[in-house]
């Protein structure tokens, strides 16, 4: 009978009870994709309770699994705020599953950066290059470009998060199709970027993986500057990052209030303390560029790579790269994996 019961639940409902009953055990507010090991959400958390008194509990989704579930959870819904690349959070604002709200500083948000009702926003930004284990490349010399990349030197040491789910992914799949000659209206040699990477037989995780490449297990992972810099100036690994040749793209992190969410005076509180001047220097001090710039100091300043190398970073249209991402993503599945 038991057995019965359960197989009439969806799987999107029995994770809505797993993290529902997060809230009742302890749990004052609910965060979709802040996991620990990314962007120092771990700090992040720290610093809401210690300030807002709120415990709030890791969660490890990526950008693409958060959408899913708020739509999953459309009429019930869990989250009280969610964080994820842009193109998520486009789509989250159009798909009607998060709310408008402007947080404290919102004005300090450059257009283009926000929705301008408050549907998301960004928190922070992220350059996307190569995050490289010196000591796991075995004597090859560290890559420079997304072409070094197809040398057979460098076969099995590769890895990317997939494409199709995590925003980095897609983000690395941007990159790498403009770096090739490509753009948002043709993603051609991206395609054949990835098929011809296929022959190094790449690693191609769902979820974050900083862990595996300050073990080893990974060397070289497409990834954004702040994890490389976490892993060399915090973690003290000989790791170091890279910004390819090509050129790559910088992307931007946003957050959303959930629409009818459980606790949206508490969401709105969190959103608030983010956009502070002591939420956005828990940023800085990771390595990521905080939305306000006053929140950067000149010592993290200096951990980052040169303003020359920079200056192969550029900026994207966000709401194309959004309306684009579905179309990809099929591509990407039908032609690739």
């Amino acid at each position: 009978m038991y057995k019965k019961i359960i197989s009439k639940f969806s799987l999107a409902s029995v994770v809505l009870i797993f993290v529902g009953s997060m809230s009742i055990y302890g749990a004052d507010a609910i965060c979709y994709n802040c996991p620990p090991q990314w962007a120092d959400w771990a700090s992040q958390l720290k610093m809401i309770k210690k300030h807002l008194g709120y415990d709030i509990p890791h969660d490890n989704k990526n950008s693409g699994q958060t959408l899913s579930q708020l739509l999953a959870e459309k009429n019930s819904p869990v989250a009280d705020v969610a964080y994820y690349g842009v193109s998520f959070g486009i789509q989250a604002g159009q798909k009607g599953v998060v709310e408008a709200y402007k947080p404290r500083h919102f004005d300090e948000i450059p257009d283009g950066l926000k929705d301008p009702q408050g549907k998301w926003f960004t928190i922070h930004s992220g350059t996307l290059g190569f995050f490289v284990n010196v000591d796991a490349l075995e004597g090859a010399p560290v890559p420079q470009s997304w072409s070094d990349l197809l040398k057979p030197m460098y076969k099995g040491m590769i890895g990317y998060l997939d494409p199709s789910s995590a925003f980095v992914g897609y983000a690395g799949a941007v990159a790498v199709n403009r770096a090739m000659g490509g753009s948002l209206n043709n993603f051609d040699p991206g395609i054949n970027y990835f098929k011809k990477l296929s022959k190094n037989k790449p690693i191609v995780p769902k979820q974050t993986s900083y862990a595996r490449v300050l073990s080893g297990e990974i060397p070289i992972l497409f990834d954004y500057d702040f994890n490389a810099y976490r892993g060399k100036y915090k973690d003290k690994a000989n790791v170091v990052f890279v910004i390819p040749q090509e050129g790559t793209v910088v992307v931007p992190y946003v957050m959303s209030l959930v629409k009818n969410s459980p606790n949206p005076a508490k969401g709105k509180s969190i959103l608030d303390f983010i956009m502070s001047d002591d939420g956005q220097k828990v940023w800085a001090n990771a390595f990521l560029r905080p939305i306000r710039a006053s929140a950067m100091s000149s010592e993290a300043a200096s951990k980052f790579l040169p303003a020359s190398d920079y200056a192969r970073s550029k900026p994207l249209d966000y709401a194309k790269m959004a309306a684009v991402q579905n179309s990809f993503k099929e591509r990407y599945l039908n032609e690739v994996r």
